[in-house]
């Protein structure tokens, strides 16, 4: 015979008044429908103030702080937001005066340069690996190498060798590009290489030595931009290895060093939540204060979409009444131009 299991007395449970019970979603905090022809503002404001949307706004308002503070808004990417179309978009932050630092992977520097070059870009990897052909474009290695090489004859880092070489090019796209824009408004760009990651890396014009020298003095421009990051915002899209691990070590260095980089907002971008930038870009730096806030949706439709309500809240703000208009200007940087652009022997271009 089986034994039988004893059940719960249910009539003994205690129990409390509804009203009384803590509750995590309320009605304020609802989506409202949207009439026909809303605006971007009124868009964000319908959204539910819960969760992811909660979490987009709260980083657009960040950024909205940050910029009429002038405070620094450091924008570190992927080379997969290039890929996706969207420079334009942080061209245009750039010219407005919204983003105040460029961090970027070393294949971010392909794609701008190519796009810049001839329009087009991003090779079909598995077929060209299968015919032994992948990464061996000679004009695009020709001319990453030679920027790099000429950037660290004249003390520059990757990022401004780059963008010097696409903005004094005669590309027909020159105009779109992140690099050139970066260097034009003197607005510091860095660039991370990882040997070996990079399809200029493969070619006998490589130099390891000045693509070391360019980068690491890149990672020290870095470091020296996070040192001033109190009460800015960092943005890390789509970097799942070299970008987060790199921004942390900056950070530990300006730290260590003094600066006082506690209260900052961070935002991570990405289709999934990776380790590497959930720990060290959105948890780690804001232990201390500060918040972090993880983003996860498609490159092409989250970035337009936080630009967007990025202008939109901006403008807002200077209309309102006792609030004195300034111009949307990368020149109303404080951080503009810092150790970007250099000749021999230190004395700014």
């Amino acid at each position: 015979m089986a034994r039988r299991t004893p059940t719960i007395d249910r009539s003994r449970i205690l129990t409390q008044p509804a009203r009384r019970r803590t509750s995590k979603v309320r009605t304020h905090d609802e989506a409202r429908p949207l009439e026909s022809g809303a605006s971007i503002a009124e868009l964000l404001d319908s959204l539910p103030g819960l969760l992811g949307a909660a979490d987009l706004n709260a980083a657009i308002d960040a950024w909205v702080r940050a910029w009429q503070r002038d405070r620094l808004v450091l924008f570190g990417f992927g080379a997969h937001l290039i890929k996706v179309g969207l420079a334009p978009i942080v061209v245009d932050l750039m010219e407005r005066g919204a983003i105040g630092g460029l961090m970027m992977n070393g294949a971010g520097c392909v794609h701008d340069l190519e796009l810049a070059m001839m329009g087009r870009t991003s090779e079909d990897v598995a077929e060209s690996l299968d015919e032994g052909s992948f990464g061996m474009a000679r004009e695009t290695a020709e001319r990453l190498n030679g920027a790099i090489a000429a950037g660290r004859a004249d003390e520059l880092g990757m990022g401004a060798a780059i963008g010097r070489d696409i903005f004094e090019s005669k590309d027909r796209f020159a105009g779109r590009s992140v690099m050139a824009t970066a260097w034009r408004l003197e607005i510091p760009v860095t660039v991370h290489a990882a040997i070996g990651t990079d399809i200029h890396h493969m070619h006998p014009s490589a130099d390891g030595a000045a693509i070391g020298e360019t980068s690491f003095r890149d990672f020290e421009r870095l470091a020296g931009l996070v040192a001033g990051l109190q009460d800015g915002v960092v943005l890390n899209v789509g970097s799942a290895v070299v970008l987060p691990e790199v921004f942390l070590k900056a950070l530990a260095l300006a730290r260590n060093l003094g600066h006082r980089v506690e209260r900052i907002t961070t935002v991570n971008c990405d289709f999934v939540r990776h380790y590497r930038p959930q720990r060290n870009i959105v948890e780690r730096p804001t232990r201390v204060a500060g918040r972090g806030i993880s983003l996860v949706g498609q490159h092409e439709v989250l970035i337009p979409l936080i630009a967007a309500g990025l202008i939109a809240r901006y403008e807002a703000a200077l209309r309102k009444p006792g609030r004195r208009s300034r111009k949307t200007s990368a020149k109303n940087s404080p951080r503009k131009g810092r150790g970007s652009r250099r000749r021999p022997g230190g004395k700014k271009k």
